[in-house]
């Protein structure tokens, strides 16, 4: 592990004697979005009632396997043109960023998805917030780094920790609430910050936040994007049951109590990565009818990895646990089309594995 994946020592233990001393620390919220740097012309958003979202997710490793997944992601946007992409977290392997003038971001982001130029909706996972070892989700304020990169990038679309984007602006055919649960799932839980804890401040007013932008939202279609899913059949599970660890919060329990709360029944999806696998799962009695897909499959793929047999029970539409590939949402005020490509390493090239109209 090379020195620019490790938290730094000296960043660590300021950061540490920082918590210990009750210092009020800040995560960016939509009320502290970073604004565009001077000279930065973000890549516009769409502004027709047809908008075509690349699904990715788990991607960010700079390895031959992301480049062959973003050069199929080139033929197909050369062929078909793509509006926007969401990168549903794990953004930068192993440990996430040290600050926004990170050459990782130019690796492990900006070289494998040239050409892909358009805005892409960016979500916090567990490797982006890493402390003592990758993906423990154990320093939150590490994420900042990636908000901080929202001012340097024309592509990467990250103002706050959690936000919302209408598209097109006026008349929405759709909103993506990206949302930050990292808080509420961490393998190292916030322990010495109240500002963190699952009934701190950041959660709370996550919460109030969305629960307004849900009501106030006039989109024909609603979908949550976090990193962490509420369902899946992958080895990580569902929330209330990650890893199979009987241990509360690393179970995820606050995030099923979070979803179930705040957004199952009020979006028709919930869009994530986390497990490296491409899921379409059917909606439950407990999701009130809000469909979860899983697409974390842009760099990595379960392969051999055992799964939670405990959660793997979900009724699928859709699932692959051993290819790599991607998914392409075609959204309309009419309709949803969603369709799953599987991509050769060998070649680079990628089949449609999956089409169905979800709504």
């Amino acid at each position: 592990m090379s020195d620019s994946d490790t938290i730094g020592r000296r960043e660590f233990v300021v950061g540490a004697a920082a918590l210990a001393a009750g210092a009020t620390l800040v995560g960016r919220t939509p009320a502290q979005a970073v604004p565009v740097a001077d000279g930065v012309a973000k890549f516009s958003f769409p502004d027709e009632g047809r908008v075509r979202v690349l699904v990715t997710g788990d991607a960010g490793t700079g390895t031959r396997t992301q480049w062959a997944v973003a050069d199929a992601m080139r033929t197909f946007h050369s062929r078909e043109p793509i509006s926007l992409a969401l990168g549903l977290g794990d953004n930068i392997y192993e440990n996430g960023p040290h600050d926004a003038a990170d050459g990782q971001f130019a690796d492990k982001f900006e070289n494998p998805n040239e050409g892909l130029d358009f805005p892409w909706l960016m979500v916090l996972g567990n490797h982006d917030n890493s402390a003592i070892f990758p993906g423990d989700g154990g320093w939150l304020l590490r994420g900042n780094a990636e908000v901080e990169y929202h001012a340097r990038s024309r592509r990467w679309w990250m103002p706050s920790r959690y936000y919302s984007v209408r598209v097109p602006e006026q008349n929405p055919v759709v909103e993506f609430f990206v949302l930050d649960v990292n808080p509420l799932a961490a393998y190292l839980p916030p322990i010495f910050s109240p500002y963190w804890a699952a009934d701190g401040q950041f959660m709370n007013e996550q919460r109030a936040w969305l629960d307004r932008a849900l009501a106030e939202s006039t989109a024909t279609w609603k979908i949550a994007c976090t990193h962490h899913p509420y369902s899946s059949n992958g080895p990580h599970g569902d929330a209330g049951h990650y890893d199979g660890v009987p241990i509360a919060p690393i179970n995820g329990v606050h995030v099923k109590s979070f979803i179930e709360d705040h957004v199952a029944g009020r979006c028709q999806f919930i869009l994530s990565g986390h497990d490296h696998s491409l899921q379409v799962l059917e909606p439950t009695t407990a999701s009130k009818g809000t469909r979860q897909i899983v697409s974390g499959a842009a760099a990595k793929t379960v392969g051999s990895e055992a799964r939670n047999t405990e959660d793997a029970s979900n009724t699928a539409l859709y699932e692959n646990y051993h290819e790599l590939g991607f998914m392409v949402l075609d959204l309309t005020a009419n309709a949803v089309d969603l369709r799953v490509h599987t991509v050769d390493l060998a070649n680079g090239t990628s089949t449609e594995a999956f089409a169905r109209r979800l709504g």
